[in-house]
C-alpha cells in the first residue's frame, strides 16, 4: 500500500519539461517568459535619447509658448469665450511637446515585449475570472517565494539608482551651485541636461540589471510549466484518443472493410484455396481488364468465411496449394495478379471456365 502511494506521489511530481502543446496553451493563456524590467529599460533609455537629441527644440517650444502666455494672455479679458479658446490653444501646444514622447514610448515598449516573447494576441488573458479576485490566493501571491524575490530586487534597482543618481548630482554640485547666477533659460537647459544624463544612465544600468532578471523569469516560467509524468500520459492520450475508443474504432473499420470484402466474394470468378488456410477470390472480366483481380482474401478463419460465401453463391473453389500461398503474400485486395503469377492463374480460369462450359 505504501508503495503504491509512493509511486502515485512521484508520477504526480513536476519533473518532465513542458510538451510544445503545453507551451502552446500557455503562451494562448498569456502565460510567456518576460522581464517588465527589459521594456523599462529600454523605454527609458530611447525617451531619454530622443530628449538630448531633440530637448533644445522641445524646450524652445515651451519656452515660445509660456512666453506667449504672459504676453498675450494676461492683456485678454477672462470671458467665457476666451477661456475655452486659451485651453484649447494650450492643450494644443501641450499635444505638440508629448505627443513624440509618448510615441517614442509606445513603439519601444511594443518593440521590446515582441523581442522577448514576438506578436501575441491572447483575448484569453484579459477575461474575467473570479479566481482573480479571490483574496486567499492575493495573499498566497504577496507572501509567496516569487514576491520576495521581487521585493529584493526592487529594493537593489532602488539602492543602485538612488547611490547612481547621488554620484552625478555630487560630481556636477558646482555647476549647480552656479544656477542662480544664470537666466532662467540657461538654468532650465543645465537642470535638463544634468537630469537627461541621470536618466540615461539610469536606463543603462536597468537595462544591464534586466538580462539576469530576465534569465530568472525564464527559468521560473519554465518551472511553473513543467508537467508530471501522469500530465504528460494524458496529454498524448488526449491528442492521441483514448486507447479503447481507437481499438474500438480500429475494429470497427476492419469490420466494414471485411464486409465490404465479403460483399465481392459472390460476384468473384473463382476462389483459390490452399486448402485450408489461405483463400482469394480473383475476378476477370476479358473486355475490361487486362489481369486478373484480387477482390478478396484471407487467412485462417476468414478463409473459412471467403469459402463459405463462395459455396453459398456457387462460386468454383480451386485447391492450389502454391498459387494461394503466393497470391496472398505478394498481393493486396483490389490488386492484379503478378506478371510471374500468370500462367498459374491462367491454367486456374480455363479451368473454372471449362467446368462452367460443362455445366451448361
Amino acid at each position: 500500500m505504501k508503495q503504491r502511494i509512493d509511486l502515485q506521489f512521484f508520477a504526480q511530481e513536476k519533473t518532465e519539461k513542458a510538451t510544445p502543446k503545453k507551451r502552446q496553451d500557455t503562451r494562448k493563456k498569456g502565460q510567456v517568459p518576460k522581464s517588465t524590467d527589459v521594456n523599462t529599460a529600454l523605454i527609458l533609455l530611447a525617451v531619454f535619447l530622443f530628449l538630448f537629441l531633440y530637448g533644445k527644440v522641445l524646450g524652445n517650444h515651451l519656452f515660445s509658448t509660456m512666453e506667449h502666455v504672459y504676453k498675450e494672455y494676461i492683456l485678454q479679458d477672462v470671458t467665457e469665450h476666451a477661456i475655452p479658446a486659451m485651453f484649447k490653444e494650450l492643450t494644443m501646444e501641450s499635444v505638440l511637446v508629448m505627443l513624440p514622447i509618448l510615441l517614442i514610448a509606445l513603439i519601444v515598449g511594443m518593440g521590446a515585449s515582441m523581442l522577448q516573447v514576438g506578436f501575441m494576441f491572447t483575448p484569453e488573458a484579459i477575461k474575467f475570472k473570479l479566481e482573480k479576485i479571490n483574496p486567499l490566493k492575493g495573499l498566497k501571491r504577496i507572501f509567496s517565494l516569487r514576491a520576495l524575490v521581487e521585493f529584493l530586487k526592487s529594493m537593489l534597482k532602488i539602492t543602485l539608482v538612488g547611490l547612481l543618481a547621488s554620484s552625478i548630482i555630487w560630481f556636477s554640485l558646482d555647476s549647480l551651485m552656479l544656477l542662480s547666477l544664470k537666466s532662467v533659460q540657461d538654468g532650465f537647459f543645465e537642470v535638463a541636461r544634468l537630469t537627461g544624463i541621470i536618466g540615461a544612465l539610469t536606463a543603462c544600468l536597468l537595462l544591464f540589471l534586466s538580462i539576469p532578471d530576465y534569465i530568472y523569469q525564464k527559468y521560473d516560467h519554465e518551472k511553473q510549466i513543467r508537467m508530471s509524468k501522469q500530465d504528460v500520459k494524458d496529454e498524448q492520450k488526449k491528442m492521441e484518443g483514448d486507447p479503447q475508443i481507437k481499438s474500438k474504432r480500429k475494429q470497427k473499420q476492419m469490420d466494414m472493410a471485411m464486409q465490404r470484402m465479403m460483399q465481392e466474394v459472390p460476384e468473384a470468378d473463382v476462389v483459390i484455396t490452399n486448402p485450408t488456410h489461405f483463400a482469394i477470390a480473383l475476378r476477370y472480366d476479358e473486355e475490361n481488364m487486362d489481369a486478373p483481380v484480387i477482390t478478396a482474401k484471407g487467412a485462417d478463419f476468414i478463409a473459412y468465411r471467403i469459402k463459405t460465401a463462395a459455396k453459398q453463391n456457387e462460386v468454383v473453389l480451386v485447391e492450389n496449394k502454391p498459387l494461394a500461398r503466393a497470391l496472398y503474400y505478394q498481393t493486396d485486395i483490389g490488386d492484379k495478379v503478378p506478371e510471374e503469377l500468370f500462367k498459374a492463374t491462367a491454367e486456374v480460369l480455363a479451368y473454372v471456365y471449362r467446368l462452367k462450359n460443362k455445366l451448361v
